[in-house]
C-alpha cells in the first residue's frame, strides 16, 4: 500500500471517467422520479397464474389509465408486481374498474400494497429531501472543520471530506440516471434516506484515514507530507476494506434474494458504499497531498487565469 499518494492522478481520472457518463446522463435525462416525488399511486399485487409486464400495462393503458409503469417484483415464481401510475383513489369506482380488468386478463391476484400520494404532498417530500442533503453537507463541513481546528488548515479537511461525499452522491445519482434511462427505475424517498446513509459512511471512513494522518504528522514530523498520508493510508486501508466488504455482502444479498419495495433502496447502498470506501482511501486523502504540493493552486491559475489586455495604441 505504499506510494499510493504519488499516484493521485490515476485515482482521480478513475473517478472521473465513472462519474463523467452519469453526470451526462443526469444533466440530458435527470431521473426517473416516482410516486413520491411526482404524486400517484402504488400498487402491488400477486398473480395466481403467469402473466407479464407488458400484459398488465396493456390493460391498465385500455381500462384508461395514461402513466403506467410495472416492474416484477421479488422472484419470479412469485408473479408479484409494483405498478405506478396516476393516481387513483382507494375505494374509488376506478380501482374497482381497474381490479376487474386485470382480473379478467390476467387472472386472479392478491393486493399486497396500495399507496397514494397526491402532487401537493409529492412536493412537499421534494423540497424537504433537497433541505436535508444540504444541511447535512453543511454540517459535515462545519463538524470536521472544528474536529480538526488544531490542524494548519482545517477547512482543508472539511473540503476535502465534503468533495469526496460529493462525489459518491453523484457516482449514486448517476448510476441512477442511467439506470433510469435503460429500464425505467425510478427513486422515491427511501432513495433520499440512502443517500443520506451513503453521506455518513463516506464521511466516517474519511475521518478515520484524517485522525490518522493527523497522529502521524505529530509523531513524524521530519518526514513530508506524502510520506505521512502514504504511512497512514497503509495502517487504515485493511480495516477500512474489512469493515466495508462485511456491509456489502449483506446488501448485495438484499439485492439479490430481497423483495422489490426495497431493493432501489438497498442498490443505493450497496453503490454509495462501494463508492464511499474508494473515496475516503483514493480521493479525500489525495486532496490534502494534491493542495499541500501546491497542485490544486497551479491548476486553478492555468484554469482561471487572466489574459494580458492588449496594449492600447497611443494618441
Amino acid at each position: 500500500m505504499a506510494h499510493l499518494a504519488s499516484k493521485r492522478n490515476l485515482w482521480f481520472t478513475i473517478s472521473l471517467v465513472v462519474i463523467i457518463p452519469g453526470l451526462i446522463s443526469l444533466i440530458f435525462s435527470g431521473l426517473k422520479l416516482g410516486i413520491d416525488f411526482t404524486g400517484g399511486t402504488l400498487w402491488e399485487v400477486r398473480f395466481d397464474r403467469p402473466t407479464a409486464a407488458a400484459t398488465i400495462e396493456s390493460v391498465l393503458h385500455e381500462a384508461g389509465v395514461e402513466h403506467v409503469v410495472v416492474q416484477r417484483s421479488g422472484p419470479a415464481e412469485e408473479e408479484t408486481y409494483l405498478i405506478r401510475m396516476n393516481e387513483v383513489k382507494e375505494g374509488s369506482a376506478q380501482k374497482a374498474e381497474l381490479a376487474k380488468a386485470l382480473e379478467n386478463t390476467a387472472g386472479p391476484f392478491t393486493e399486497l400494497e396500495f399507496s397514494t400520494v397526491g402532487g401537493a404532498v409529492s412536493t412537499e417530500i421534494r423540497n424537504r429531501a433537497v433541505l436535508a442533503i444540504a444541511l447535512a453537507s453543511l454540517g459535515i463541513l462545519g463538524y470536521i472543520a472544528y474536529a480538526f481546528r488544531n490542524t494548519q488548515n482545517p477547512i482543508l479537511y472539511g473540503s476535502s471530506a465534503l468533495i469526496a461525499m460529493l462525489h459518491d452522491v453523484l457516482i449514486v445519482l448517476g448510476v441512477f440516471s442511467i439506470l433510469g434511462l435503460l429500464f425505467n427505475v425510478q427513486i422515491d424517498a427511501l432513495f433520499i434516506t440512502a443517500l443520506l446513509t451513503v453521506i455518513g459512511f463516506s464521511v466516517h471512513d474519511t475521518i478515520v484515514v484524517f485522525d490518522r494522518i493527523r497522529e502521524n504528522l505529530a509523531r513524524h514530523p521530519d518526514e513530508s507530507f506524502e510520506q505521512v498520508v502514504d504511512y497512514s493510508l497503509a495502517q487504515t486501508v485493511v480495516r477500512s476494506l474489512n469493515t466495508s466488504l462485511t456491509v456489502v455482502f449483506t446488501l448485495l444479498a438484499l439485492v439479490l434474494f430481497g423483495g422489490g419495495s426495497t431493493r432501489i433502496f438497498v442498490l443505493a447502498l450497496l453503490i454509495g458504499i462501494i463508492s464511499g470506501t474508494y473515496s475516503s482511501i483514493f480521493n479525500a486523502s489525495q486532496l490534502l497531498v494534491a493542495w499541500q504540493n501546491g497542485e490544486i493552486q497551479h491548476l486553478f491559475n492555468r484554469l482561471f487565469r487572466s489574459r494580458p489586455s492588449a496594449a492600447l495604441p497611443r494618441a
